[in-house]
């Protein structure tokens, strides 16, 4: 069986994966998408489905997109085979100087949620997280469909998480193939974060993770064909041409 576990960031929701949902399953994958639960979607964490047949190669995959694989339970990590890191981080702060003005930011960010200066905020972030290219091209979201209650708080409890966030998931395994993408032009995760994820991935592997950096593309990682190039990447194993 080959399954697929993915996680959207911080203020998406499940909504985004549909053009990839589509794609896998036409190529055979399982799919189950992780929600928070930021807005109209019920939170919701997917886990592995048992598979008895000894015979067929299991595959046990996880895409996540910058705040992510910080949201999934380590257990994911655990038994996961291969893990594709979009646009995403270990360390979101970086530790010293470089760290302070960001981390003021992130806490300015935090006190404009449930105040009036939350949709001004919330659009700044969405237009940060899209560009080089315009917003009106990311998937629609909580942000445009109304955040509850319950998701608000979410959205702030996960803002702490990721100014907390300082290594990789617990669970990711040295065994684990690892696809880390990166955007070139990322205005939302910072070059010594995307520095310190590429370090940290490479000491916890036993083998070399890959990387792949997408030439003018921001933090949404708005490239076309990017989920065709990675489905092929999971369908082509170690060792196969």
């Amino acid at each position: 069986m080959k399954q697929v576990i993915a996680m959207h960031g911080w203020s998406g929701d499940s909504h985004s994966w549909v053009p990839w949902i589509r794609h896998f399953t036409h190529h055979h994958w399982s799919w189950q998408s992780g929600e928070r639960g930021y807005g109209k979607r019920q939170e919701q964490m997917p886990f592995w489905q048992d598979d008895q047949d000894p015979i067929e190669v299991q595959r046990r995959v996880v895409i996540a997109h910058s705040l992510g694989p910080h949201l999934l339970p380590d257990a994911v990590f655990t038994n996961a085979t291969d893990v594709v890191l979009l646009a995403s981080f270990s360390r979101f702060v970086p530790q010293g100087a470089k760290g302070r003005a960001l981390n003021t930011g992130l806490k300015s960010m935090r006190r404009c949620l449930g105040s009036d200066a939350e949709a001004e905020m919330l659009t700044t972030f969405l237009t940060r997280a899209a560009a080089p290219s315009p917003p009106v091209g990311l998937p629609r979201g909580p942000i445009h469909e109304g955040l509850s209650s319950e998701g608000r708080q979410r959205l702030a409890d996960d803002l702490d998480r990721l100014i907390a966030s300082a290594e990789l998931p617990l669970g990711l395994q040295a065994t684990s193939r690892v696809l880390v993408v990166e955007a070139e032009q990322d205005a939302i995760v910072v070059p010594a974060a995307r520095q310190e994820l590429r370090d940290a991935v490479q000491t916890r592997l036993q083998r070399p993770a890959e990387l792949w950096l997408m030439p003018g593309s921001g933090h949404a990682l708005l490239v076309p064909d990017l989920l065709m190039r990675i489905q092929r990447w999971l369908d082509q194993l170690p060792g196969k041409r």
